[in-house]
């Protein structure tokens, strides 16, 4: 059993207890209160706070960590099939490196779980997933997976593929082949669920079987848009076809805010603090996030590791809250919220009972650019002390 005491704890469930206690046991949240009561068993680890903010692992909601590895060139990028714009079956779970230095630095920063998967290159880039970032076996890392199909519009296929002097060169031509993909998967879908119910052979098809959550509404499209036109135009295919559907980076969504809280869709904003060297990212600011919480979109924040390191998504979101976005949305904008978006809020971001033990320390507010982490815990694990792993002299 681990007892961490006397912390500031921001439980992102409604609940922010001074002085509070939170008992871990086999991995997960067994207790929470200012008073704990328990039989230790004699194995207990003890962590004092003393009076130090606590609060949910940090969530990256929108990532390439691990399957664009940091210092390895062509032989360790993975993200972006460009032979073929239509590619919904390949997975990220085959390409992502869990020995990706960078798992490290989010290890450090309190950053406990991400959601990974391709580039967007591709109309279509395969299936995400949401993995803790400790672990040396990727596939004993897994939170969800399949957890979203990334589709992308603007500028990356047009780029990609008219250099190949293919389709797509146009925007018209991006919507048109995501449609007809979409079309054929429904097809096939309907084909494979009539043969079942008259109990007659069906040969499966590797490519479509993977659009089955999808249609299901298990898992959403990850939708890749930039300016207003691409949020709109993912909104009105995503309508079309009955789909759920994130918002990834939603650059210009504050000049459509209304639009997209009349959809319904949740929006994952970011790379800000990045630099505009995209025509489709002319207007991107840390404004945007706090302009779609008001208006009443769920949201949450990105680096879209590795344009941004992803160690800095504790500070973007404090920078969205310089621009406006209020101070507790801010921390929900990487805990809780970017844990609903994902469809994985059962497991993570929020401290409550019955959950997964992952929880970071920090000396003071995280989204300061001066806060240390302190301890990060992942599956009740001490993955990270920093005065045990920053002093070799410990």
């Amino acid at each position: 059993m681990l007892l961490i005491k006397n912390g500031k704890i921001f439980t992102m469930a409604g609940l922010t207890l001074e002085n509070g206690c939170i008992l871990i046991e086999d991995g997960k949240i067994k207790d929470i209160g200012k008073a704990i009561k328990f039989e230790d068993d004699g194995e207990l680890e003890v962590i004092d706070a003393k009076g130090n903010w606590v609060l949910p692992g940090i969530i990256e909601a929108h990532c390439h960590i691990g399957i664009t590895e940091m210092k390895k060139g062509f032989e360790g990028d993975d993200c972006n099939e460009v032979s073929n714009p239509i590619t919904p079956h390949l997975r990220a779970l085959d390409a992502i490196n869990p020995m990706d230095a960078a798992f490290a630095e989010a290890v450090h920063a309190g950053i406990t779980a991400v959601m990974v998967g391709p580039g967007s290159s591709n109309v279509v880039g395969g299936q995400f997933l949401v993995m803790k970032t400790y672990g040396r076996v990727i596939d004993d890392t897994i939170v969800k997976d399949p957890a979203a199909m990334k589709i992308a519009f603007g500028e990356n296929p047009k780029t990609n593929y008219s250099g190949q002097g293919k389709s797509p060169q146009t925007r018209m031509a991006i919507a048109a082949m995501l449609r007809e993909e979409l079309t054929k998967a429904k097809q096939y879908i309907q084909k494979k669920k009539k043969a079942e119910e008259d109990d007659e052979e069906f040969e499966e098809n590797f490519r479509y079987e993977c659009w089955i959550p999808v249609f299901e509404k298990k898992i959403p499209m990850k939708a890749h848009v930039h300016r207003t036109d691409d949020i709109m135009t993912a909104i009105r295919i995503a309508k079309e076809f009955d789909l759920d559907l994130t918002l990834d980076h939603c650059s210009e969504g504050h000049l459509i805010a209304k639009e997209i809280v009349k959809s319904g869709f949740p929006a994952i904003v970011g790379p800000d603090l990045a630099s505009r060297n995209k025509i489709e990212v002319q207007n991107c600011a840390f404004k945007t996030v706090g302009i779609l919480n008001r208006e009443g979109v769920l949201a949450a924040i990105t680096t879209d590791h590795p344009v941004t390191l992803i160690q800095s998504l504790p500070i973007c979101a404090g920078l969205a809250v310089r621009f406006g976005l209020d101070f507790e949305e801010g921390l929900k904008a990487i805990t809780i919220n970017a844990a609903k978006i994902c469809r994985v809020e059962d497991r993570i971001g929020s401290i409550e009972i019955g959950k997964d033990a992952d929880i970071a320390i920090f000396n003071g507010n995280p989204l300061e650019v001066f806060t240390r982490t302190l301890y990060t815990i992942i599956n009740g694990e001490v993955v990270y002390d920093a005065q045990r792993d920053e002093n070799p002299n410990y």
